[in-house]
């Protein structure tokens, strides 16, 4: 292995945020872009529970929790100083991320995914993801970012799951009461930093030229 081999799918928002700490961490690796129906025998082989990003640093190190990437790649390299955080902003950035992947993602799924949930209707289910928006208009009202006036781990984190579910009903969420967050995915949507980790890369196949990320200008 010349570099780490990073299996990804491109809309996946767990994807989403181990590539952008890479991105912004510069390590290359060779990034392999999935189709979730037909997962790569090898990939099922180093991660046999089958969700991306798996990431190969060597032969025999496999690390499968897209936090656990981000923090390997902000461990070696993190110029924009990311996880740079006070012990009140680790903290901080811990419940903002706990709550995301638990609370949050539950509502999102069931939202996003409405007509497989006829327990309820889809307003309920967005309804309780607004809980997190309420919560998260707050933080931005008193500051850029979510712990303050820079772009942090937390952010980063959280970001690509607010991404998804606004994608739900663009029309609601464009005008829905929450000003302060629309403005916050705005920006990030429209930065180089998010633009460059979703560039559309053809599935992997066994027999392909690697492929390397981030791809760097020549």
């Amino acid at each position: 292995m010349q570099h780490p081999i990073l299996y990804s799918f491109r809309r996946c928002p767990y994807a989403m945020r181990a590539r952008l700490a890479i991105a912004a961490s510069g390590i290359q690796v060779e990034i392999r872009e999935i189709i979730l129906k037909h997962k790569p025998t090898h990939m099922i082989s180093v991660s046999p529970k089958g969700t991306v990003p798996v990431l190969i640093t060597t032969y025999d190190h496999i690390i499968d929790e897209s936090l656990d990437i981000m923090h390997w790649a902000l461990q070696q390299n993190d110029p924009n100083d990311w996880s740079a955080l006070t012990e009140e902003q680790r903290q901080s950035t811990i419940q903002l991320i706990q709550h995301n992947d638990g609370p949050f993602k539950h509502w999102l799924d069931k939202y996003k995914y409405a007509d497989r949930h006829p327990e309820q209707t889809e307003a309920y289910y967005r309804q309780q993801g607004e809980l997190t928006l309420k919560t998260l208009e707050q933080k931005l009202t008193e500051n850029d970012y979510l712990l303050g006036n820079t772009l942090s781990l937390a952010d980063i984190a959280v970001l690509p799951f607010i991404r998804q579910f606004a994608s739900v009903d663009k029309v609601w969420f464009d005008t829905a009461p929450y000003p302060h967050v629309q403005a916050w995915l705005n920006h990030f949507l429209q930065s180089d930093t998010f633009n460059n980790i979703m560039a559309k890369l053809p599935p992997w196949q066994e027999n392909d030229p690697p492929c390397y990320f981030p791809i760097l200008s020549a």
